[in-house]
């Protein structure tokens, strides 16, 4: 793995963590508030979507640009603008170009090389628009369109026109589908435009935050401001936001090289000497981020802030939305700009491409800074994903938004599938595989589905990870394992069983660290357990007083059980009638059965008691021939052969 060097500039309180599960009051692992608020956000906010369906009338052209225009007033509920789109057809003979639109919004026209052309808008939310003339395909064209009205606002506030401290804002939060409710726009999962430029002009006593970089603010006339945000990478449409208020604003750098890059904090005045000491945090997150997978991928540009009256925070590119300024949730908002923005999941059955990831590396923020809680956490989840027997996560109901947004299933599980991955394929091949599928120019600011993280994951590593994403992605549930282990001079043997909680999973394969620990020593053994019933031996020169399954918690897995099977010692064997069985190393609590077995498994004789009082037994007659001795107490169980003379 490559060295991570983190210069620690400031202090970062522990408060201000969002741990993803806590204990509650009856010491049941659940959902932290912090994660429990995003994930209800984002499952309200996405309701909208299950429904909407990709608008096939917008599919037969690749958008390149837009040039978004808008008139806003933070104090008024509407909006005006024009909105000029570069197109490319995909296919010759194209006349008519579409967008989705809501019926709200009023088109005052449409030109086309400077001239009026005609539209319709349908009752469906489609503006039609007709061209005067015929395109040929991979021509590059533009249409532009001028409209007004009082945006509906769906999802979880497409438009939002509210206060804070008595003071008018105007935001937006466009995922999934709410882009089209405040401007005629290409809503698509397939289809990223490729440029914007984004124009508000706003009364002077406001400020506008947005995507990109700020190039221009000038005043028009006495009382108004136009500013002008530059973005230049590949941008899904909803990911594009504006927020319009009062805001104070200052700026957090994060070195770079020789370098850094800014992020720009736009705040409420109210909350500005608190986020003051909250949003440096960022520095130590972002080069965490950088030194694990990519450079910031907008670092061209910015990363940034801008407070909002929402119930949690959304990655709009370069400038994530949000509520307030804790680590959590910046880190996690943050993380999006990888996994999310920069590389967007393309279908909801893959959503924990997003969501798995931004608690991942959330909880990698933990482990560089907070080492001391990081353990813990790591164990909750485990506990957390283990406390129901079923679930994958693969989205197996995308008509269910609670089971999209399963905080037990896409964020918690996914981020531990991730977790296991960094084990089976170490750190090295694992951050530099995410590297490669940040990088994949098929990918890169693009959609992509698990299938591609898996390819980009093999190639790196040379491992074939076909059975890995059937079992612990699509199949449901988790194992659960039985050791069983001795010590025999410098010898440690050990037999490892395994039951799964649920049927669509027969076994899962993983290599296993085992930890031995005696009076002054310690060591870890990584065993590959590629089937139920494997037995292992291990060579240790000291003796072994305790083994632990998985102290780092790096597998999914639950209801494990360590037996510690002594070496024992029985005679004589062969023996004649009359005599004394003689047990030692019997060293156990609780009591003891010791039975004596026909080759036909039917019992002959057996007695219980403890250990001390079957160290010497005294045995009835029996025929001579071969038999078994079986000996079973709370720990463990164990046959042995016995022969009669």
């Amino acid at each position: 793995m490559k060295k991570i060097v983190i210069l620690i500039l400031f202090a970062m309180v522990a408060k201000g963590i969002l741990g993803q599960t806590v204990l509650d009051s009856l010491g049941i692992i659940k959902l932290s508030p912090d994660l429990e608020k995003i994930i209800e956000a984002e499952k309200q906010s996405n309701v909208w979507k299950l429904n909407a369906k990709s608008n096939p009338l917008t599919n037969n052209y690749d958008l390149k640009y837009h040039r978004l225009e808008w008139m806003i007033d933070p104090a008024v509920d509407s909006i005006k603008g024009c909105i000029t789109s570069y197109f490319m057809p995909m296919n010759n003979g194209f006349n008519q170009i579409n967008f989705d639109c809501s019926n709200a919004l009023v088109i005052d026209s449409v030109r086309f090389h400077g001239a009026m052309i005609s539209y319709l808008q349908l009752p469906n939310g489609l503006l039609q628009i007709t061209l005067p003339i015929t395109l040929p395909a991979t021509i590059l064209d533009s249409v532009s369109v001028y409209y007004e009205g009082i945006p509906s606002s769906t999802g979880f506030g497409s438009f939002e026109q509210t206060t804070h401290n008595g003071v008018p804002v105007l935001w937006t939060l466009s995922e999934p589908y709410g882009a089209q409710d405040w401007w005629p726009c290409k809503n698509s999962l397939l289809d990223k435009i490729d440029s914007i430029d984004v124009l508000v002009t706003t009364p002077q006593i406001y400020r506008v935050a947005s995507n990109g970089l700020l190039v221009e603010e000038n005043l028009i006339g006495s009382n108004s401001k136009v500013y002008h945000w530059k973005h230049r990478h590949p941008i899904a449409t909803y990911l594009i936001g504006i927020a319009v208020t009062n805001y104070s604003f200052y700026s957090d750098y994060v070195p770079f090289g020789t370098d850094s890059f800014e992020v720009l904090n736009y705040v409420y005045p109210e909350n500005d000497s608190l986020a003051r000491t909250q949003t440096p945090d960022i520095i130590n997150v972002i080069k965490i981020y950088d030194s694990l997978i990519v450079p910031y991928p907008f670092r061209d540009e910015k990363y940034g802030h801008a407070q909002f009256s929402w119930g949690g925070g959304m990655e709009h590119q370069t400038m994530s939305f949000v509520t307030r300024f804790d680590n959590g949730l910046i880190a996690h908002e943050c993380a999006h700009q990888w996994f999310g923005d920069a590389v967007t999941c393309g279908s909801w059955e893959d959503i924990w491409l997003n969501e798995g990831f931004a608690v991942f590396m959330e909880s990698l923020t933990e482990k560089y800074l907070f080492p001391d809680i990081w353990k813990g956490l790591m164990k909750r989840n485990c506990t957390y994903v283990c406390s129901v027997p079923n679930g994958s996560v693969w989205v197996d109901d995308t008509t269910s938004v609670s089971r999209i947004f399963s905080g037990r299933l896409t964020y918690t599980k996914g981020s531990l599938l991730l977790r296991m991955l960094q084990w089976k394929l170490g750190d090295s091949l694992f951050f530099q595989g995410l590297r490669n599928y940040q990088n994949d120019p098929l990918l890169k600011y693009n959609f992509a589905h698990t299938k591609d993280l898996q390819r980009n994951l093999e190639q790196t590593s040379g491992l074939q990870l076909d059975n890995f994403f059937q079992q612990w992605f699509y199949g449901q549930g988790f194992p659960s394992y039985h050791i069983k282990w001795k010590q025999n001079n410098s010898t440690v043997s050990l037999t490892i069983d395994q039951t799964t909680s649920d049927k669509s999973v027969a076994f899962y394969e993983m290599p296993l660290p085992i930890e031995f620990r005696g009076k002054d020593r310690d060591t870890i053994i990584v065993f590959n357990h590629t089937f139920s019933g494997q037995a292992f031996t291990a060579n240790l020169d000291f003796f072994v007083e305790e083994v632990i399954f998985d102290p780092d918690s790096w597998i999914i897995s639950s209801n494990n059980i360590i037996y510690h099977t002594p070496q024992i010692t029985i005679f004589p064997n062969p023996f004649t009638d009359n005599f004394s069985l003689y047990i030692q190393g019997l060293n156990t609590d609780g009591d003891v059965t010791i039975t004596i077995l026909d080759l036909l498994g039917n019992r002959i004789w057996n007695r219980t008691g403890t250990a001390h009082e079957l160290t010497e037994t005294n045995v009835p007659p029996i025929a001579s021939g071969l038999y078994f001795l079986k000996i079973t107490c709370n720990e463990f169980s164990l046959v042995r052969k016995l022969v009669k003379d």
